[in-house]
């Protein structure tokens, strides 16, 4: 029995010693987002029933165009931010579309750890009588649907323990110089990495690369997406923006992604003095307007006569 208490204690301690011990290796914070890197998701209802995987219609029948726009990110599509547009075939060929273009009409909640699968609505292209196909038709004609939607977005993000220490040399407390943790909200402009550095004698500054890991475009809000393709476009703004000057490229509050990434580097305006040493988190949003395109085929198939 004496024995047995023995390696009890023993295994206590070790446990304790390797919580301890932890503290040489970074500590995980615990992120108050539920994270990830969707946005919004535009989804159709189908517009007939489907013959070999394709919607599938004949030419005397008539259809229902309806997109659900879900969002699956941390950030509220506010009434009429998003836009969605429909295009591919002639507009002349169809009756009972009043609209091809149209907006969200109420508030789209976003995901929270209450509500994983966040808001949606659902937007009709035909409301008040069905869309009809009206050229003619022989053997079969294949239509295919583009929706463009583009919403307006943020992401927001937590530096946590940023360190301000005057006097770098000093190792209480916290180190200058190492990668942050950084808490992100789900959205498709995304931060992937964080890390701290000295930019003068008393002076810190912050690095945060950023990414566009969606499958669509950014622009600046208000503004037309680059027609060329070449780069991604946001603005960002940081809390307490008389302390710190941010840049991109060149660029103040704003950022072009190359190739779907881009850095922005913080730096602390004044210098703290040699005995200020604390930490803090920091705070930084990113805004932009998102626009993702989504296919849809129909098959228009010749009727009996």
């Amino acid at each position: 029995m004496m024995k047995r208490n023995h390696i009890l204690i023993f295994l206590v301690c070790v446990s304790l010693l390797l919580v301890s011990c932890g503290g040489s290796s970074k500590k995980v914070v615990e992120s108050p987002f539920v994270g990830g890197t969707n946005g919004a998701v535009a989804v159709f209802e189908p517009l007939s029933i489907q013959e070999n995987g394709v919607d599938t219609i004949f030419d005397s029948d008539d259809f229902i165009i309806e997109v659900v726009i879900k969002n699956k990110g941390e950030e509220v599509i506010p009434k009429g931010k998003a836009n969605l547009r429909l295009l591919g075939p002639p507009q002349s060929a169809f009756k009972n579309i009043p609209s091809w273009t149209l907006k969200n009409v109420e508030d789209i909640d976003k995901v929270t750890e209450f509500n994983l699968d966040g808001g949606e609505e659902v937007i009709t292209f035909t409301p008040t009588q069905a869309a009809i196909y009206s050229p003619s038709v022989t053997g079969f004609q294949d239509i295919t649907f583009n929706l463009e939607y583009t919403y307006d977005y943020k992401t927001h993000v937590i530096i946590s323990d940023v360190c301000f220490k005057g006097d770098i040399t000093d190792p209480k407390v916290c180190e200058v110089k190492e990668n942050k943790n950084a808490a992100v909200s789900s959205a498709p402009i995304t931060v992937t990495s964080v890390a701290q550095d000295t930019g003068g004698k008393g002076v810190i500054l912050l690095k945060v690369d950023i990414s566009n890991a969606g499958q669509g475009e950014s622009t600046l809000v208000g503004e037309d997406f680059d027609k060329t393709g070449r780069f991604d476009q946001i603005s960002y703004k940081i809390d307490e923006p008389e302390k710190w000057k941010c840049s991109s490229g060149g660029r103040e509050n704003e950022a072009r992604l190359i190739d779907g990434k881009a850095q922005i580097i913080c730096k602390l305006k004044k210098s703290l003095n040699e005995d200020e040493l604390y930490t803090k988190p920091v705070r930084l949003t990113l805004d932009y307007t998102y626009k993702e395109l989504l296919l849809k085929q129909l098959r228009i198939k010749e009727s009996a006569k």
